[in-house]
């Protein structure tokens, strides 16, 4: 068989719009994941026995259980109860959820790595835990796991690709419809393996750069 793109140039436009969904539930995951991430992070390191179980029993669930039975429980499971939710916010959830987990260790880290001097001297100064945690310890526990924050990115994006077995037309879900409309399958996943690891790979770039951006100044220390 011959292989001919050019059969899918009246359908870029579809699969140009699958783009950029998968590209907006992605960043609104990121938020989530990163938000649940700082709250979970912040529980493991408490100082209550009961806050930090509980933490490590979400870290637990959701790292063992495959992320497509967490999508079908919320899409397909939570309507038995009667809560409706649509396919689009449905993923997002899932998302955030399944990959705050992740993102709870790397900010956890983060947070682990700063130096004990930075915490007595915010004790000095007389600052409130909630002041020193949300001013001081997280953006610069954020600033240090940027790189392992960004492997968690470019996994949710991979992961979103699950999201067409719930009737989400991101990019995944497009190329099924333009692979059954145009009966040329190989055409449209051949583009398909090009365009995830061309995104991911530029994505890998970009957190990189700003590693090394918001972390000049330790880089310097270091040499």
């Amino acid at each position: 068989m011959k292989m001919d793109l050019t059969v899918l140039i009246p359908h870029m436009g579809v699969l140009a719009d699958g783009a950029l969904l998968t590209a907006q539930i992605s960043a609104l995951s990121l938020i989530g994941s990163i938000l649940m991430g700082a709250i979970i992070a912040v529980a493991r390191t408490s100082s209550s026995s009961a806050v930090r179980r509980a933490a490590y029993i979400y870290v637990d669930l959701f790292r063992n259980i495959p992320f497509i039975v967490q999508l079908f429980f919320f899409y397909y499971g939570l309507p038995v109860i009667g809560i409706y939710i649509d396919g689009v916010t449905t993923g997002v959830i899932a998302l955030s959820i399944s990959a705050g987990a992740y993102a709870s260790d790397a900010i956890r880290s983060g947070i682990l790595a700063i130096d004990t001097g930075v915490f007595e001297a915010a004790e000095v100064s007389g600052l409130s835990k909630r002041v020193v945690f949300t001013r001081i310890v997280l953006p610069i526990a954020l600033r240090t796991s940027i790189k392992p924050l960004g492997a968690v990115l470019v996994n949710m994006i991979l992961t979103s690709s699950v999201l067409s077995t719930i009737t989400v037309n991101e990019l995944t879900g497009q190329a099924k419809i333009v692979a059954s409309n145009t009966f040329r399958p190989f055409e449209v996943y051949v583009v398909l393996l090009v365009v995830y690891a061309t995104l991911t790979w530029l994505l890998s770039l970009g957190v990189d750069l700003l590693h090394r951006a918001l972390n000049r100044d330790l880089q310097q220390q270091e040499a």
